[in-house]
Formats: C-alpha cells, sequence, structure tokens
C-alpha cells in the first residue's frame, strides 16, 4: 500500500512539471531518493580495513526500501540486508533497461533457482477424454431367409455372450422342407441316372443334385445339417440355426411360436474383441494428431495396465459447440476389460524433434509478449524477449532471443520481474521535465523510506 501511494505521488510531481518542483524543494529531494540509492548516506558508514564496503541496507522482499544502518523493514519485519560495493558496481554499470542486481543473500531468501538453456529432443503428449463405442464393423445381425414359425429358443436374453456357431433357435418353414424333400428327390435321381450309358443323362442327376444343395446353402443351412440329410434320407421338420459371430447379445427379437420372415431381425451380436474409442481434440492441437499415431489407453476401472491402440479415423468437421475435433482410435480387447460406455484417458505421443529449450516456468508470458531473465553473473539479471515455440508439460522450445548455454531463472522470476518492471517506472519519472536535477538527500541516521 505503501509503494502504491509513492507510485501515485510520484506521477502527480510529474504532472505539475518543473515549476512545481522548483517550487517544492523537498519534493525534489524525496524523488532523487527514490531514483538514486543513497549514496551520500552510504558513504558515511564507517567500514573497519579489510572488511567489504557496505553502500547500504535494503529490504530483501521489498529492494526500494533502504536505508542506511541495520535493522528491521517496518511494513513486513524482514531484517534488512547489506548490499555491498563489489555488488552494486554491477548496478550502475549495467546498461540493459529493466537489469537487476540481488546479492548472494537475498537470492537464498528469494529462492532464486537458475537452468540452462540446451538442446533437446522435444515430445508433445495430447492428453484427452475417450469414450469407448462398439465397433461398428464387428457387429452381426441375425435374419432368416425364408418364412416360418421359431420353435425353441436357445439365446433368449439380452447381453447373453454367444460363441460363433452356437445354436440360436429352430425353425419350421413349410419352404425349407419341401426344398429338403426335393434335395432327396435329386440325389435319388442321380443314383439312377448316374448308371445310363448317355453321359448327358448322367450329368443331368449330378447337375440337378447341385442345384437342390446349393438352394439348401444359400438358406444357411449348414454342412453337417445336410449330410445328416444325405445319412438319414428323411427332411427335418426343423431346422437349427447357429449364431454368425461371437460376442453379446445387444438385442433380441426371437421368441417360441413367432412367424417370421426375411424382413425379422431376430438377433444383433456385438463383437467385443476390438472396440473403438472416440477422443475430443482441441483445436491447438489438431496439427499434431494422424492416421496411424499410436495411442495410450488407461482407465480408474483398469489401475496399472495400459493398453495401445491406434488412430484410424480423423472427423472432418469441428464440433463448434466445443472447439474440439472427434477422432476414432481402435484398441484390442481380448479380455474384455472395456465396456463400451466407459470413460478412458488417452495419450497421443508426437515427437517435435531436436530444439533449444528452456524449463517451461522460465517463461513469463504476459499473453502480448514472453521473456525471460539471464544471468549475466555477480547478481546480475537481465530480461530478455523471446520468442517461444511448442511447449511440453516441462519444457518451452525457444525460437529465437537466447544462445545455447545461457542461463535463465526458473524459480522467483516472478518477483525480478515485478522489481524489474518498478525500476524502470522509476527510471522514467526521472527522466521527466523537472526531474532530472533532483539533489541527493542529506545524510541522515534514521531509515530512509522509499515506497
Amino acid at each position: 500500500m505503501k509503494a502504491k501511494t509513492t507510485l501515485v505521488t510520484i506521477a502527480i510531481l510529474a504532472a505539475i512539471g518543473t515549476g512545481a518542483a522548483v517550487a517544492w524543494p523537498p519534493a525534489r529531494a524525496r524523488l532523487g531518493a527514490l531514483v538514486k540509492p543513497p549514496v551520500a548516506a552510504a558513504a558515511a558508514l564507517e567500514t573497519p580495513a579489510g572488511e567489504r564496503k557496505i553502500l547500504y541496507y535494503e529490504d530483501p522482499m521489498h529492494p526500494w526500501y533502504r536505508s542506511d544502518k541495520p535493522g528491521i523493514a517496518p511494513d513486513c519485519g524482514m531484517k534488512l540486508v547489506p548490499v555491498y560495493a563489489e555488488e552494486a558496481g554491477a548496478a550502475t554499470a549495467s546498461t540493459v533497461p529493466g537489469a537487476v542486481e540481488i546479492s548472494a543473500a537475498r537470492q537464498q531468501l528469494l529462492g532464486v533457482a537458475t537452468a540452462r538453456a540446451e538442446y533437446r529432443p522435444l515430445e508433445k503428449v495430447i492428453r484427452a477424454v475417450g469414450r469407448v463405442a462398439l465397433d461398428e464393423e464387428r457387429l452381426a445381425n441375425v435374419h432368416v431367409k425364408v418364412s416360418g414359425w421359431i420353435q425353441k429358443v436357445f439365446v433368449d436374453y439380452t447381453f447373453q455372450h454367444v460363441m460363433k456357431g452356437a445354436p440360436l433357435f429352430t425353425l419350421y418353414s413349410p419352404e425349407l422342407l419341401a426344398s429338403e424333400q426335393e434335395y432327396l428327390l435329386a440325389l435319388k435321381a442321380e443314383k439312377q441316372w448316374g448308371a445310363s450309358s448317355f453321359a448327358e443323362v448322367a450329368a443331368g442327376g449330378k447337375s440337378l443334385r447341385e442345384a437342390a444343395r446349393r438352394r439348401l446353402e444359400l438358406w444357411d443351412l449348414t454342412d453337417e445339417q445336410i449330410c445328416k440329410l444325405e445319412d438319414t434320407g428323411k427332411p427335418q421338420r426343423e431346422i437349427t440355426f447357429y449364431s454368425p459371430a461371437t460376442g453379446h447379445v445387444i438385442e433380441r427379437k426371437a421368441f417360441p411360436n413367432q412367424y417370421v420372415t426375411p424382413e425379422s431381425e431376430l438377433y444383433k451380436i456385438a463383437d467385443h474383441s476390438e472396440v473403438w474409442v472416440y477422443a475430443d481434440i482441441y483445436e491447438p492441437e489438431m496439427p499434431l494428431v494422424e492416421l496411424g499415431q499410436e495411442a495410450t489407453l488407461t482407465s480408474a476401472a483398469l489401475p496399472g495396465k495400459q493398453l495401445k491402440g491406434t488412430v484410424i479415423f480423423i472427423q472432418p468437421h469441428l464440433m463448434e459447440e466445443t472447439r474440439t475435433l472427434p477422432v476414432r482410435l481402435e484398441f484390442l480387447n481380448a479380455d474384455l476389460a472395456l465396456k463400451p460406455g466407459m470413460f478412458v484417458n488417452v495419450e497421443l505421443h508426437r515427437a517435435l524433434g531436436r530444439q533449444l529449450t528452456v524449463p517451461v516456468d522460465a517463461v513469463l508470458d504476459s499473453g502480448e509478449r514472453q521473456r525471460v531473465f539471464v544471468a549475466r553473473g555477480d547478481g546480475a539479471f537481465e530480461p530478455r524477449e523471446v520468442k517461444v515455440g511448442e511447449r511440453t508439460e516441462n519444457y518451452a522450445a525457444i525460437v529465437s532471443g537466447l544462445r545455447a548455454g545461457e542461463k535463465v531463472v526458473t524459480r522467483a522470476n516472478f518477483l525480478l520481474d515485478s522489481e524489474s518492471n518498478l525500476r524502470q517506472a522509476i527510471a522514467g519519472m526521472a527522466e521527466m521535465p523537472g526531474m532530472k536535477q533532483a539533489p541527493p538527500p542529506p545524510a541522515s541516521g534514521g531509515h530512509e523510506h522509499q515506497h
């Protein structure tokens, strides 16, 4: 609050101009104390021979508060730390706007940490929430190709698991029964005509039998059923129909004594050994997704388990309500652990190549610009504007503004940024008309409060 009041006062003095500064000399002296460290007061400090020269004392949390003697900062209760001549030398020598100089003691208190800008391979991880769905290519609909009456039902409830070839129901069909009788007659004719001395007659009997058999096959009689018909020589009144696929019955419409036609859908069977997963990709991440890309699936329902899948379809239209793009992935599900309707977590990995990077915490992004603080040595930190490329969880790619090997601040850089902005604001005030020739304040034995 005190710092804010001081800045408001400075702004008012700047607006009044040169005349107000002349008419109010104490104000000019006060502003001079803000712009320059109290060199006169620091020079008055007596330093024994062989010890480092102390220029002044400052609040480690609020560096604009300075005093010519040790003590406690009245606003935050922090112990004032000394600033030595060799540490302040870098400050007077620095010509970079907004540069900040911090003593080693203050760096330790603030927790300043640095890291080097280095080249490393980057990999972007795209995380999305997925929904498990049926593989539409693994759905089987069960119909009959003749009309008739269902007699017995072996699969009699929804979601019952069936194996391929398992019996579903039996059917009595007068049309199918007549075809069986025709086949038996064709067999008898083949035997009789096969003994004929005329080749055309023998071939005719064989063709008649093959045509009758082909009709039974087209009406979904199995080879075993046709062989049984040949062995017994008697038509079967009820024909059993079998499941065309392994899976779960998701629709069941077959009931005893029900009359059915070829248009009747009796069962719908879904094979869950492979499933689809739909995931929503946010608009900025769309260029990082491509067909054939490998994906990893995890779920809270499957602790410690990871499944590998592939991107098989990218929807061509964006969802306007959510600004996301649905993509479809395919996963093996041999143990049927993935259930349609489940929510899962999906990760897509995309290699971005080898790039110059810094830890992502080093970049201060205001929306209009990005900058980092470069450690120049001897406690000096220089603000540097950079251009940032791709970001991963831990690193940000630097397109321009940094060289490999330079150190950047990764922790406490927000505090450095606040102090840098404050110093730039004070320097700007000092360059206003009527503010340049402010004399330094007289040395005093008390605190020089510069909020």
